[in-house]
């Protein structure tokens, strides 16, 4: 039975929890937030397995890729990614995925880009359960006058992520 090799790592703006099963990303989750038990307890029971604390090519290679956003060298990632959810909430997660490096959208854009507008709590749902932050970049939802919501790594850092993309305040922000 494989299991999902976890490592920490300490971003600028956060400590993250990053997964690797079967050489996929399943996990870049804030280390520290409110839903931490139950994301936790979503993807094992999904991929019927366990923690292992550990590194791997993919760890280290997901380290790498953030490392180069951080320091603005890159805007995509090329992490092979591995959601674990319902139907519904991968729909939402691959529509984040669509909102490039720079740009930020609301919950009734992307309730729109589903074809649901009506749908703004259960987007907002999906969204908040996230378990791959930054790479599928939730962060980038704000509020539709403009605000910034909720974010699990907490509203400062979702301030950051989107100065650092130059998308929220007047000056971009660098790391390292």
């Amino acid at each position: 039975m494989s299991e999902i090799i976890t490592t920490y790592y300490k971003s600028p703006v956060g400590e993250l929890l990053l997964g690797d099963f079967e050489r996929k990303l399943c996990l870049a989750d804030w280390r520290y937030r409110n839903m931490r038990t139950s994301i936790d307890y979503r993807i094992q029971k999904g991929l019927s397995t366990n923690y292992i604390e550990g590194t791997s090519e993919l760890i280290e290679h997901t380290i790498n890729q953030l490392n180069a956003y951080f320091e603005g060298k890159t805007q995509v990632f090329d992490v092979p990614l591995l959601f674990v959810g319902s139907d519904f909430q991968k729909q939402v997660w691959n529509a984040l995925m669509e909102i490039p490096f720079g740009v930020t959208k609301s919950y009734i854009d992307l309730s729109k880009q589903l074809g649901n507008e009506k749908a703004i709590r259960a987007v907002a749902s999906a969204n908040g359960a996230n378990a791959i932050s930054i790479l599928v970049p939730c962060h980038r939802i704000i509020g539709s006058n403009g605000e910034l919501t909720g974010y699990a790594g907490g509203l400062p850092a979702k301030k950051k992520l989107l100065q650092l993309e130059g998308s929220y305040g007047q000056q971009e922000v660098q790391f390292g």
